[in-house]
């Protein structure tokens, strides 16, 4: 699946909810499961790792539809032509610390 179909789908399935809720509410939601992943990541399975990273991903997905923003469209902006902040695609920033 694409960012453009995962977005779609989320949009087809949630939008009318998602709207309703409104940015504020769907940001706390996305919150939620960053700190559900920070959790899998530091103790739970591969498999619970796995499907907390895709609660963040969807709930993004969500925050940028109520927020009119198309990520493939944004992804291509910033990223297609390498890092943004030296250009190269592989980047040769400092590494912060």
């Amino acid at each position: 699946m694409t960012v453009a179909e995962l977005q779609a789908l989320i949009e087809r399935m949630y939008s009318a909810k998602d709207r309703a809720r409104g940015s504020p509410a769907t940001f706390l939601w996305l919150m939620e499961e960053v700190g559900e992943l920070a959790t899998a990541i530091a103790e739970g399975t591969q498999e619970e790792k796995a499907a907390e990273f895709a609660d963040v991903l969807a709930w993004l997905v969500t925050l940028a539809n109520v927020e009119g923003v198309d990520l493939t469209a944004e992804l291509h902006r910033k990223y297609g032509g390498g890092c943004p902040g030296c250009g190269g695609m592989v980047c040769r920033c400092e590494a912060k610390a």
